[in-house]
């Protein structure tokens, strides 16, 4: 199993997508990528901590690659959209690649070029691609949002 983590707006729908990936073998949401130990949501979202909403998860390389994890990540959001998605605004909510390799880095970098050189966004994309930090699981009730809320919305 290789492990991947990725940050595109609101942990819990970007958790429902990934999840549902031929290959993905568990998902997480959390907080990673700011200075505060231990945050919780209230306080990633007071915009204090500089972590953002994302998802680790696991997968299968023989079943799904990098690279198509990174293809489903591009789809699922905008990633020309500094610090939000659609209506959810703040750092929290930013487009990133939390890489784990020398390889996924490799791959991010390679997909964010691929994607700036097709024209597919008028605008520059703003993902960031840096290494993956601490990783701080996000509290019970984030965790597999949607199977356990039927019909809610991302937004809070």
């Amino acid at each position: 199993m290789a492990t991947a983590t990725f940050a595109a707006g609101c942990f819990w729908g970007v958790e429902q997508r990934f999840a549902g990936l031929p290959g993905v073998t568990s998902t997480e949401v959390g907080y990673t990528g700011g200075t505060t130990p231990h945050p919780t949501y209230e306080q990633v979202c007071s915009h204090t901590t500089s972590h953002a909403e994302a998802v680790r998860l696991e997968y299968d390389p023989e079943r799904i690659s990098y690279e198509e994890l990174l293809a489903a990540f591009f789809g699922m959001h905008d990633p020309t959209q500094l610090n939000r998605q659609g209506p959810d605004v703040g750092d929290q909510y930013r487009s990133a690649v939390f890489i784990h390799t020398p390889e996924q880095d490799r791959a991010a970098r390679a997909s964010v070029e691929q994607l700036t050189e097709s024209g597919i966004f008028k605008r520059p994309i703003v993902t960031q691609i840096v290494a993956a930090p601490e990783w701080w699981r996000a509290e019970e009730y984030h965790q597999k949002y949607f199977e356990k809320h039927a019909g809610f919305s991302c937004h809070v």
